[in-house]
């Protein structure tokens, strides 16, 4: 467990299943998460069990996906993750969602994406980590720009939304623009 102030980072369980069907079949969390793209949802249980069986036999020092609990009371608010790590090239994509939507806007999905940021740079011998959103969520790219990241690209025009095109913006933060957490 990686644990900071707001939320700790953990193993997914089994029953966190329920938490993440609820969330991709909640039409503004994959509104927000994933720009709408019905890949994200909604999805069946049957759609949920299976990627948990593939999710929860996943090589930890390949990828993963972590649940994000509130410390106070160690309640899911939502999912973190990391893949395509990659120790010979030196990174690593990371991505997250909260699926609480009254956790939005409270530092509880920059706490986490700090904390693993922490870890991976801690543990692995990265040169960098990236992310990436899409223009429309000026959340997301205020929490990645708070904690250090800095914009690296746009593929413009590549996300359709309900008729609107958005630009993918990408992300990227080096070891040495990495501030350790105390």
């Amino acid at each position: 467990m990686i644990e900071g102030r707001l939320v700790a980072l953990r193993a997914l369980r089994e029953e966190d299943a329920e938490h993440h069907l609820r969330w991709r079949n909640d039409p503004e969390v994959v509104h927000w998460a994933a720009a709408g793209d019905p890949l994200f949802g909604p999805v069946t249980r049957e759609a949920v069990g299976l990627a948990f069986e593939r999710i929860l036999r996943l090589v930890p020092h390949k990828e993963a996906v972590l649940a994000v609990e509130t410390v106070a009371d160690r309640r899911p608010i939502g999912k973190i993750d990391y893949r395509d790590l990659d120790p010979w090239a030196g990174s690593v994509t990371l991505g997250i969602t909260i699926g609480e939507r009254e956790f939005w806007g409270t530092g509880h999905g920059s706490e986490a994406l700090r904390l693993l940021v922490d870890h991976l740079f801690g543990a692995y011998p990265l040169v960098r980590i990236e992310l990436d959103t899409w223009s429309g969520n000026e959340r997301a790219m205020r929490a990645f720009t708070k904690i250090g990241f800095r914009e690296e690209g746009r593929r413009r025009n590549a996300i359709l939304l309900k008729g609107v095109r958005y630009d993918e913006v990408h992300y990227g933060m080096l070891r040495e623009e990495w501030q350790p957490l105390a």
